[in-house]
């Protein structure tokens, strides 16, 4: 089978040129699926902090230091490295996202290739990118990332069960690219452990002795560790070790749950999201369409799927759909030999519906958070005449926007406004204590949200009401969806403008 070896690719073209038209066509439309975010500062929480983040790096603050996450450093060095390429760095960092997608989806194409005809590659190529938008993977959320890596990782583990390449080069390069993946986000780990024991099990299948073969074991996981022990190495020779512990190990156990009916909605949207892929390789049964030459490749997609799909459910955080995200780059590999056997007008019509459903949730999305438009808005509104801005609750990019200092290590609204952070254990430090002395040096403005998140702090909620009761006003509303606005309070007394919720409303809870 020509297109399952890797001599011919979509176009009906073998080399470079067959190849060049892959990556075009893919670039195409990985620019065009994402390009309604390009304009947006405020697509996702996460990603405007880790810009902020990595935008202060650039001016010589440490994270976990100066700032406080528990992210490892390789997602902040990317951010930065986005930032150092000028603008305002919102742009910027879209771009080498979706650079980082193109790349993986790119990447997608060639390994399904080694299982499936080459229609079903580009398909599941495509289906990849689409998917993305899905699932708020329109931005830089660090599956973004370190998908990319997982899948060198990968395709490295089948190339040593083919036996193409040495096994311990092939495992080099794997536990290299699961190192760097480690370093953007930790969730990695068990994907990395089971493409270890992949290759355990090939060398043993190849007859290794067991010293040589514990002696590869043992130079696979110190590359698999190597960029977490120079990340805590170049800390503790700054004498800031302890820092970085906490931030990256131990502040997690401090973490409390969210209630078990809002982490089981989420699963549910998770689960509603990937269920056509689900239904693809469930009714599709690919495993039945695989050539016999390349089965022991397709059971290591089979592991690698299932291992992720159980990572997921055992981090047990399903919030956000992005938390869900690791598992499409892996099911759309293992659906790829349904979709070669599919008729082309079926292909059409699939790959159409879930790009039209991926810029439907793109445009729902902006209209709940509000886009640009009203992050400038907000922007204008809290940009302070003296002293820092403080964001409670409300959009991390501020900061940025209205080119503030920092009022605290602790940033990220979340890790100060919300139950889940409501201790030392999980922060480093009592968010009651850090909330009054952010608001003891009389902040030059203050951004709040409404309704109130349902699962806030209701500690540190109380002495954020007593002081703007007593020291500030509420100086513009933002509306910056159907349901929700923007409150932006200042220094001093004054009368709110009209059209914005009553003090009593503003005092209920969601």
């Amino acid at each position: 089978m020509k297109d399952a070896q890797g001599q011919q690719g979509w176009t009906g073209q073998g080399g470079w040129a067959g190849r060049g038209a892959v990556l075009l066509l893919l670039s195409v439309i990985a620019l065009v699926a994402r390009a309604r975010t390009f304009g947006n500062p405020v697509i996702g929480f996460d990603e405007q902090f880790y810009l902020l983040v990595g935008d202060r790096m650039l001016h010589g603050a440490l994270p976990y230091v100066d700032i406080f996450d528990r992210k490892p450093i390789g997602l902040f060095l990317l951010y930065a490295g986005a930032r150092s390429l000028g603008g305002d760095g919102f742009l910027a960092y879209k771009l080498v996202a979706t650079g980082f997608v193109i790349a993986t989806a790119y990447g997608v194409q060639q390994v399904a290739r080694r299982v499936t005809g080459a229609k079903g590659g580009i398909v599941a190529a495509i289906l990849y990118i689409l998917w993305l938008n899905l699932m708020e993977g329109e931005g830089g959320q660090s599956p973004v990332f370190y998908n990319a890596l997982m899948l060198v990782a990968a395709a490295a583990v089948l190339r040593a069960v083919e036996g193409r390449g040495r096994l311990f080069a092939q495992g080099a390069v794997a536990m290299a690219a699961v190192g760097c993946a480690l370093q953007i986000k930790y969730s990695v780990l068990p994907e990395g452990v089971a493409f270890g024991c992949i290759l355990l099990w090939r060398g043993w299948r190849m007859r290794v002795t067991m010293v040589r073969l514990a002696g590869m074991a043992s130079g696979w996981i110190a590359l698999a560790l190597l960029p977490t022990v120079m990340a805590y190495g170049v800390y503790a020779a700054m004498g800031l070790g302890s820092a970085w512990l906490f931030g990256n190990v131990l502040s997690v156990g401090g973490q409390a749950a969210r209630p078990f009916v809002d982490e089981l909605e989420g699963l549910a949207a998770c689960v509603g999201i990937l269920s056509p892929l689900i239904l693809a390789i469930a009714f599709g049964r690919p495993w039945r369409r695989v050539p016999v030459e390349a089965r022991d490749g397709f059971g290591v997609l089979l592991i690698w799927l299932t291992v992720t799909v159980a990572a997921v459910l055992l981090y047990g955080r399903f919030g956000s759909p992005h938390y869900a995200m690791p598992i499409v780059l892996p099911a759309v590999i293992v659906a790829a030999p349904v979709f070669d056997r599919w008729r082309r007008g079926w292909i059409v019509a699939f790959v159409f519906v879930i790009a039209l459903a991926g810029q439907i949730v793109l445009s729902l999305s902006e209209r709940a958070k509000g886009g640009a438009t009203e992050a400038m808005a907000v922007a204008r509104a809290a940009t302070p005449a003296s002293g820092c801005l403080y964001v409670y609750d409300g959009y991390p990019a501020l900061y940025m926007l209205t080119h503030s200092c920092l009022p605290s290590r602790w940033v990220f609204p979340g890790h100060l406004n919300t139950r889940d952070e409501a201790s030392a254990a999980a922060i480093g430090i009592d968010p009651v204590a850090e909330i009054r002395r952010i608001l003891a040096q009389r902040p030059g403005a203050i951004v709040d949200d409404y309704p109130r998140f349902a699962f806030g702090n209701p500690a540190t909620r109380a002495v954020l009401r007593d002081v703007l009761a007593r020291d500030y006003h509420l100086s513009a509303c933002v509306p910056t969806g159907p349901s929700r606005v923007r409150l932006v309070y200042r220094p001093g007394p004054g009368k709110p403008p009209a059209g914005c919720p009553s003090a009593a409303d503003l005092d209920q809870p969601a």
